[in-house]
């Protein structure tokens, strides 16, 4: 791969900055380093970065603050790296606004994948895309209109919501809370049992096999994913 995108990683275990520098450079990403939080947010505007990479365990801040300050400040991609590996840790940054979660240790093609999802989802926001497809999925935003193959699915109202936000974030987590608040406002964002009846509903009309989802997949105890890879498959 060869690119100009930027990274900035914002990282103060240096064992990692090499290994990530490493990884990074050698599949075509640029990178610049900062190895606390208060340093990393000065470089947004002075390195002026395409994508971040956040660990959490910063010396200086908690990496949930800097997440917050990030969004604050930029639509930029975050992807968040951490040793912290429970659920909330996850839903909590992922509220805060990071986009994805890397749980460490990681392989650096798992990386490269993730970010190359993260970059995508920065692309079809710049070309402002109205036909969504992936696999055997095509979703007209525009006329909101839903095709598996050559047939038109009817979806209801709120299962386009759903679908449609899944689609913006495409590739990516999007939380049980998040999906909760866009579709039925602040007041509903602890009933769960609304995702789990409309996905289910969405997943009978769009997969080939409901019970072995190749584009609406659950993030167990997070929330849910489209997958943009159309050999993807979940049990």
């Amino acid at each position: 791969m060869t690119t100009s995108h930027l990274i900035l990683l914002i990282e103060d275990d240096i064992q990692t900055r090499r290994f990530l520098k490493s990884s990074l450079n050698h599949r075509g990403w640029q990178t610049v380093e900062a190895d606390n939080g208060k340093t990393g947010l000065a470089m947004l505007n002075s390195e002026n970065p395409d994508l971040v990479i956040l660990d959490l365990g910063l010396p200086d801040m908690d990496g949930i603050a800097v997440t917050r300050r990030l969004r604050q400040l930029s639509d930029l991609p975050i992807l968040i790296l951490s040793a912290r590996s429970q659920e909330q840790n996850k839903i909590m940054a992922l509220d805060a606004g990071a986009d994805d979660y890397l749980t460490k240790p990681f392989g650096s093609g798992e990386l490269h994948a993730r970010l190359q999802a993260l970059m995508r989802r920065i692309s079809r926001g710049i070309a402002n895309q109205e036909i969504f497809e992936t696999g055997q999925l095509r979703v007209d935003l525009t006329r909101r209109k839903v095709f598996v193959g050559e047939n038109e699915v009817r979806i209801t109202p709120i299962e386009f919501r759903l679908l449609s936000i899944l689609i913006r974030h495409a590739g990516l987590v999007v939380t049980h809370r998040q999906l909760l608040q866009e579709v039925w406002g602040a007041e509903h964002i602890h009933d769960q049992h609304y995702l789990r009846i409309y996905l289910g509903q969405l997943r009978h009309k769009l997969e080939i096999n409901p019970a072995r989802p190749r584009y609406l997949l659950t993030e167990m105890g997070v929330g849910y994913r489209l997958a943009v890879d159309d050999h993807s498959s979940q049990d």
